[in-house]
């Protein structure tokens, strides 16, 4: 049994009031020399909503259900959260760990697929958070892209938005767009796309094949950012809306299986300009949530933990498609760095 004494709820991070979101952006573009007047530009979608991001008090829920969850199971383990970009940040999270005496930390990460931004970049985070608190490791789960409890939410939801739905139905699943060249190098042995794209499309077919069999689907990309000539995943899901509607789908269910809560990204870019542009097409729109604190989301992520708890063997954990079960990662630990490839 693997003793580890906290867990760290690992997310983006976002603003809560107008003052923070230029400063927010700052942060998640840092490095990047991006003028406050551009940053500005893309402030917009978070002026429209107060200035605050839904996604820390998504957080802070998910928290909640955790610490609920485990004392539910007798399992005595305190939940810390910190994020990469806002308040809390990760060396907030540690350094309250580590003054309560709990080094050996399991991160839930709120990224179920392969990528850099989804495990090399917080990877990074850990190394240098851990360069500060050395007596800390930092261990993480495997991503749970296909996992039954972050799965089941989403056969929930499609097979409920399928009984609403008129004829020519397509169901359109969507995750964030990332740069082709980073999506090759998240595991090029999976084909075009490496295994961020894999995950998804295997992740699709499952869900569709549960909840909409004989309907058409596909997979579509948002939230596309940066240079645009360096090249992104595609196609972007508002072209994909256009497309199906010119061959004459009157109705699409949208599936955020990218995301694992309601964050901006997911009210922008799909509840506001995605149904946009299916409106202005004409065509019926439904989005299928995502799974938030659904019981099964909070039930699987602490299958999860407990998983790692008991060393539960490869074969023994469960998974929906051919490509899992995902493997674990190497601890982050100032004693013994390793290095992992990104």
């Amino acid at each position: 049994m693997t003793d580890f004494d906290g867990i760290l709820l690992a997310s983006f991070g976002g603003p809560e009031g107008q003052d923070d979101v230029i400063p927010f952006l700052r942060n998640v573009t840092r490095g990047r020399g991006i003028p406050d007047e551009r940053l500005e530009e893309v402030a917009v979608h978070y002026r429209h909503n107060g200035g605050v991001s839904p996604i820390n008090a998504q957080n802070r829920a998910l928290q909640a259900a955790l610490k609920a969850e485990l004392s539910a199971r007798g399992i005595a383990l305190p939940v810390y959260w910190g994020n990469r970009n806002w308040n809390p940040y990760f060396a907030d999270a540690v350094r309250d760990a580590h003054e309560a005496g709990h080094d050996r930390l399991l991160a839930v990460v709120t990224s179920a697929y392969t990528s850099y931004s989804g495990v090399g970049q917080y990877r990074e985070n850990f190394e240098d958070v851990v360069a500060e608190f050395p007596a800390v490791t930092i261990d993480r789960l495997r991503e749970f892209f296909d996992h039954p409890g972050f799965v089941a939410p989403f056969i929930e939801g499609v097979k409920t938005a399928v009984q609403d739905a008129a004829a020519q139905t397509h169901v359109l699943f969507v995750t964030h767009s990332i740069p082709t060249a980073a999506a090759a190098a998240s595991g090029p042995e999976h084909g075009p796309g490496g295994a961020y794209v894999a995950q998804h499309l295997a992740v699709a077919d499952v869900i569709a094949a549960e909840a909409a069999p004989g309907l058409p689907y596909s997979l579509a990309y948002q939230s596309r950012s940066g240079d645009p000539r360096t090249p992104w995943l595609e196609p972007d899901i508002n072209d994909e809306i256009r497309r199906l509607a010119a061959e004459g789908t009157q109705h699409v269910i949208v599936v955020p299986i990218g995301f694992v809560s309601d964050h901006m990204e997911v009210l922008w870019d799909l509840d506001t300009e995605a149904a946009e542009t299916a409106a202005e097409l004409g065509i019926g729109f439904a989005r299928v949530s995502t799974p938030g604190v659904h019981p099964a989301f909070v039930s699987g992520l602490v299958d999860l933990i407990e998983e790692r708890l008991n060393d539960v063997p490869d074969a023994q954990r469960p998974h929906l498609t051919a490509l899992g079960p995902w493997p674990d990662h190497a601890p982050v630990s100032a004693e013994e760095p390793v290095a992992v490839a990104r």
